[in-house]
């Protein structure tokens, strides 16, 4: 039986599109693994495996058997309570066992344990709780628990810094003494007294100087590509780092035998070096820039409070955020963060919702009401239950949705993973045809040229090596998805993957569902009219329709129980309750057999309205929604509720109207009320009386009518419960949810905030993602496409070909960055 796991591993090392390629091509070949999905600007991998078959440590040698790392952790933990050497051993066995753990290592004459672990698996915060659930205690040593995987990365930058820094000092004399012989600028001792056709020559030891100072960059500083390039050719495949090797050493070791005296001519250990020192500056500004690309996510892990006010036994006391736990009473002043989710238990207060939904106006709180972590309370003392803690509250599982939307993979990313794929074997190709061409066919040589045909055909063939860039492709589309899910999350946004943050700029037809979307979804009870018989009272029938609608669920019919409950009316217990979607319900009340529904729902009962029809075609032209009530299967009379419309939606409809979009509205009512409702926000379409498993099938009809001679692409919005196969046809599905209920929206997109606005806010950041991407794109193709004939025609420097490479991807993520500042 498949035990179906997935895990998400920090990957370390990976350079270009072509590092990806080759850790997913080798995650893929082992026993049990479904799916592994790498993404080059997180640096991450997702793994979907069999956990029958396949174990985390057998997932982490394939990665480093493919030339990669996997950023770990290490956490020293103060381990209170061990009373011999017997409990170590336990507790090291208790630590072993949690998944994402590498090693285990508890000392009992220090009190000590030393834990290596997966950050991406597992938190030091689990680690703590594992250690008390064994029967210790484990103590904090002050400060924040560290964020490992940043740490891991840090060191990597810093690592980059340190090698080009040692670059710099070798490759800028280098490079001087270089330029400087070659235009005569250096002082008289560096050269001989003999001069041939005009240029004067070197000392002898000229060369062993310029050898010196080459030997750390080519060796030292370019040790890396050289590792990398081995790996990847160890590997059957072809990376960034085979380039770089190629073209850098082949200026490095021709230069060598002229350095000997075995043959005449120039040496070339500057462009060696230029090579490896500019590349390195080029990767050490794209890690600083790609560290900026999740910023987003460092904002939202920010929000967290850091401590909680629990009250335990009656004793009030300040806690870490981790250790609070299911149950616990806690305590809010004004000003503080809500620690986690919960439900408010005493007090009242306006709590400031922005930094998750976007929303600026304070949302009001009284006992009962959820409460969302990390949310600002403004005024009054709470004191609330915990519901949610640790992973699972809502900024956790924002936090874990915005991660996947950005380690996924874009539709239109396929096309660079497919040309990066063959990309360096097709420019090693070309840069073996650059040499053969200029050494065999190219054009003869001046007289008193200073180098020789090998030489010329030599240094175009470098050129070429050292300017084609697969890393500006493998960066186009996943920075730009990370700075745009980001973006997202910050404006209440979120986007379950970059699949949907893809094709939500390409909607033109958007289907709003009415209820709760386009109106409050709090409609209220605002005409009761009784049959021309006289036989109930509007109180009595608004009584038996309540005592009815007790056990529904439906907004309607809670408005109707909420008017009774005002007026104080006694509801009695409903007898045999049954709901019929989309129709009504029934139930017997006080031995009466009563039916609150529409129209459709009488006609099949073969109920007769008599005088009720006029007023049932009258309220609807209200735009209010009739709901008749029958007892003893005679219609009785009519109780009419109206839903009011949301403040935004009028301006949320004409701004999705002025980016060129159609607006569908979908509801259950009936075509009266839908399009008295429709007339007062401008909607183009009306979708009426359709039953809530009619509206997918409403949804598939639009999607093949044509707009504006283009297919439609059509977005549904709704409150992602009930609407949800609706949701799912839907080219795009928006859900409309709050803090509390977004990690259970089933669309691949949830606006946070109940304002409507977020739709064109969400197409608009989509739009701009996709300009991003198609730029950077764009540039990468360009780039490459005109470059390297350029390089193999003889127009570029190598070391002016090393620049254009290594700001080539500086240049793609710095644009992606520009999203950060964008306004949607």
């Amino acid at each position: 039986m498949s035990a179906a796991k997935q895990l998400t591993l920090p990957i370390t090392g990976m350079t270009c599109a072509n590092c990806v390629a080759t850790v997913e091509r080798n995650l893929k070949k082992l026993d049990g693994v479904q799916n592994a999905v790498v993404n080059l600007s997180s640096e991450r991998a997702t793994v979907d495996f069999d956990g029958a078959k396949l174990g985390l440590s057998e997932v982490i040698a394939r990665v480093n058997r493919a030339g990669y790392g996997v950023a770990t952790g290490e956490a020293d933990l103060v381990i209170k309570r061990l009373s011999d050497d017997n409990d170590a051993r336990r507790l090291e066995k208790a630590l072993a066992k949690l998944e994402g753990v590498l090693e285990a290592q508890v000392t009992f004459t220090t009190e000590k344990a030393r834990v290596k672990y997966i950050p991406t698996i597992v938190t030091q915060a689990e680690l703590r709780r594992a250690v008390a659930s064994a029967g210790f205690e484990a103590m904090e040593l002050g400060g924040q628990a560290e964020d490992a995987e940043a740490m891991a990365r840090e060191h990597e930058i810093n690592e980059q810094r340190r090698l080009l820094v040692i670059g710099l000092i070798f490759t800028v004399p280098l490079f001087l003494l270089s330029m400087g012989k070659d235009f005569g600028l250096l002082p008289e001792f560096f050269y001989t007294n003999t001069s041939m056709e005009g240029m004067r020559d070197a000392q002898p030891w000229f060369g062993w100087l310029m050898l010196a100072l080459a030997l750390p960059v080519q060796f030292y500083v370019g040790w890396q590509y050289y590792v990398g390039a081995f790996k990847a050719l160890r590997n059957k495949s072809a990376n960034m780092d085979v380039l770089i090797v190629m073209g850098s050493s082949a200026a490095f070791f021709y230069s060598l035998p002229i350095t000997f005296g075995l043959l005449m001519g120039h040496v070339y250990y500057e462009t060696a070096a230029v090579i490896i020192t500019l590349i390195k500056l080029g990767k050490f500004l794209e890690a600083r820039a790609k560290g900026r690309t999740s910023e987003a996510i460092k904002k939202l892990m920010g929000l967290r409070a850091k401590t909680a006010r629990v009250i335990r036994d009656g004793v009030e006391a300040e806690v870490s955020i981790d250790d609070v736990r299911v149950g616990d009473m806690i305590l809010v002043k004004p000003g503080e963060k809500i620690p986690v989710d919960g439900v408010v238990v005493e007090g009242r207060s306006a709590i400031d919702e922005s930094m998750l939904t976007g929303e600026s106006l304070p949302v009001e709180k009284k006992p009962g009401d959820p409460v969302i972590g990390a949310t600002l309370n403004k005024l009054g003392l709470l004191k609330f239950e915990a519901t949610k803690v640790g992973r699972e509250t809502a900024l956790a599982q924002i936090i874990k949705l915005v991660e996947d939307a950005q380690g996924s993979k874009a539709p239109i990313q396929k096309l660079a993973d497919q040309v990066s794929g063959i990309f360096v074997p097709i420019v090693i190709g070309i840069a073996a045809l650059t040499f053969a061409g200029w050494y065999f066919f190219g054009p003869a040589l001046p007289i008193n040229s200073d180098i020789d045909n090998f030489t010329r055909a030599l240094i175009n063939m470098v050129a070429v090596l050292v300017i084609a860039c697969p890393c500006a492709m493998g960066l186009a589309t996943p920075t730009a998805v990370m700075v745009g899910t980001g973006k997202g999350a910050e404006a209440g946004i979120l986007f379950r993957n970059s699949e949907a943050l893809e094709r939500a700029g390409k909607v033109n037809v958007v289907v709003l569902d009415k209820t709760g979307t386009i109106t409050k979804g709090q409609p209220a009870v605002t005409d009761i009219v009784s049959a021309d018989d006289g036989r109930w009272t509007a109180d009595e029938l608004l009584r038996f329709a309540a005592s009815v609608e007790k056990g529904s669920e439906h907004p309607l019919g809670e408005s109707i129980w909420a008017e009774a409950t005002t007026r104080g009316l006694t509801l009695v217990e409903p007898a045999g309750f049954k709901a019929e979607a989309g129709h009504g319900v029934q139930a017997q009340v006080e031995g009466r057999s009563v039916i609150v529904g529409n129209k459709r729902m009488f006609e099949m009962r073969g109920i007769q309205l008599g005088g009720l029809e006029s007023e049932v075609s009258r309220l609807q032209s209200e735009a209010k929604t009739a709901m008749l009530v029958a007892i003893d299967n005679q219609a009785a009379g009519v109780i009419a509720v109206a839903d009011t419309l949301k403040d935004s939606s009028k301006d949320a409809i004409g701004e999705l109207h002025r980016m060129g979009i159609e607006v569908a509205m979908i509801t259950g009512d009936n075509q009266k009320t839908a399009e008295a409702i429709a007339k007062q926000v401008n909607v183009d379409t009306v979708l009426a009386e359709v039953l809530p498993e009619g509206k997918s099938s409403e949804i598939k009809k639009l999607q093949s009518s044509i707009v504006d001679r283009q297919a439609s692409i059509v977005a549904m919005v709704g409150d992602g419960v009930n609407d949800a196969p609706a949701l799912a046809q839907a080219d795009v599905g928006l859900a409309i949810g709050t803090g509390t209920d977004v990690a259970m929206a089933a669309a691949p997109v949830t606006l946070m905030s109940g304002d409507l606005h977020g739709v064109a806010r969400a197409i608009r950041l989509s739009r701009k993602t996709l300009a991003t991407i198609k730029q950077n794109l764009f540039w990468a193709f360009f780039y490459n496409v005109i470059l390297i004939p350029a390089a193999a025609l003889g127009y570029l420097n190598p070391m002016l070909a090393a620049g254009a490479m290594a700001f080539s991807s500086v240049f793609v993520v710095t644009n992606s960055l520009r999203l950060r500042n964008v306004k949607i």
